[in-house]
């Protein structure tokens, strides 16, 4: 038997086929399928899939409604999960998921009608269960870095959702907000004026769930909202970056998507705004001649850059901890760059 299973795999090898994952929608329908054996069956649920999407199934399944009740307040929950997050999928029971009172509250509190509500809540649990059934696919050997990094970012149920309710990604404000750095700076772009995606309608309501423990099964579900909510630009955008970093969402897809959309629509122009965090939490922006002040824009992001940088290598105080992590960035991508000033301890 061992033989054998090496002949199969060298003859794999030497034809030059790769073993690819499942298709997302074949994946999601049949995991689905498993869970309603009295509902629908996993060819049906394919079926209803590849006619009508992912949210035509998720009406489908059977909701069982929970007594009417408010949840309790929450705080924004700053996106990654606290220790007592849900660590089932609770796909095939979505209305025991502990964060369903809250979901629903919200929601309604938006004016969703019922049917949306219910179609939203399934697409989101039906993500997360589908997301780790992609985080587990993708760590096939047989693939790239970019196939996996394809695959994990093709799930079909978190883009239904943006289908169904991706309207309330729009800005309440008449500018758009990005920003890197800590959810703070979030909070100081929205003080500032501007719409950041986690202050939209439906943001605000992502941004208080905790679906699971698992941080790498939801945070996919912000790269899809943050997709959807750079292509609602239509103006100016202001950029806030407490820290550098050329692989964050932030840089590597909300800015050139921005670029591309820049050229379809002229209006849509960038602000760049560098940030440092005084040791009593303060933030504030960094001007030309390398001041603290109330705002600071630059239409160029190596301009931006480079301010920020210059300013913690001058003037960042190693005691001030709340400016550590982008001290700690800079000084990293400088040693890459082998940059004699740059800390290589």
């Amino acid at each position: 038997m061992q033989d054998r299973k090496q002949d199969v795999s060298t003859g794999q090898r030497q034809s030059g086929e790769r073993r690819r994952p499942a298709s997302p929608e074949h994946g999601a329908a049949a995991g689905v399928a498993a869970h309603l054996p009295e509902a629908l069956s996993s060819t049906e649920v394919m079926a209803l899939q590849r006619s009508a999407g992912n949210a035509a199934v998720a009406r489908r399944l059977a909701v069982r409604r929970p007594a009417a009740g408010a949840g309790p307040a929450r705080a924004v929950q700053r996106r990654k999960p606290s220790a007592n997050a849900p660590t089932e999928h609770y796909a095939d029971k979505a209305q025991d998921h502990p964060e369903w009172p809250v979901f629903q509250n919200l929601m309604k509190a938006g004016g969703f009608p019922a049917d949306v509500i219910d179609s939203a809540w399934q697409l989101l649990l039906g993500g997360v269960g589908e997301q780790d059934r992609l985080n587990q696919e993708s760590a096939d050997p047989a693939l790239g870095p970019d196939e996996r990094r394809a695959h994990r970012a093709s799930n079909s149920w978190y883009r239904e959702l943006v289908n169904l309710v991706g309207d309330h990604l729009r800005i309440g404000t008449p500018t758009m907000a990005l920003w890197s750095g800590g959810f703070d700076v979030s909070v100081y772009a929205h003080a500032k004026g501007h719409t950041s995606l986690e202050f939209t309608r439906l943001g605000k309501v992502v941004d208080q769930l905790e679906l699971h423990a698992d941080w790498k099964l939801q945070a996919p579900l912000w790269n899809v909202l943050s997709r959807a909510f750079v292509e609602r630009a239509t103006g100016p955008v202001h950029v806030y970056l407490r820290a550098y970093n050329p692989d964050s969402v932030l840089i590597a897809q909300e800015i050139p998507q921005l670029r591309i959309i820049q050229r379809l629509n002229p209006a849509v122009t960038l602000r760049w705004h560098p940030l440092y965090t005084t040791p009593d939490g303060a933030i504030k922006e960094i001007s030309q001649d390398l001041r603290l002040t109330d705002d600071a824009a630059y239409s160029s992001r190596d301009k931006c850059v480079s301010v920020m940088y210059h300013y913690l290598l001058r003037f960042h105080d190693e005691k001030n901890g709340k400016a550590a992590m982008a001290y700690g960035e800079m000084n990293e991508l400088l040693a890459k760059n082998v940059n004699p000033k740059a800390e290589t301890k």
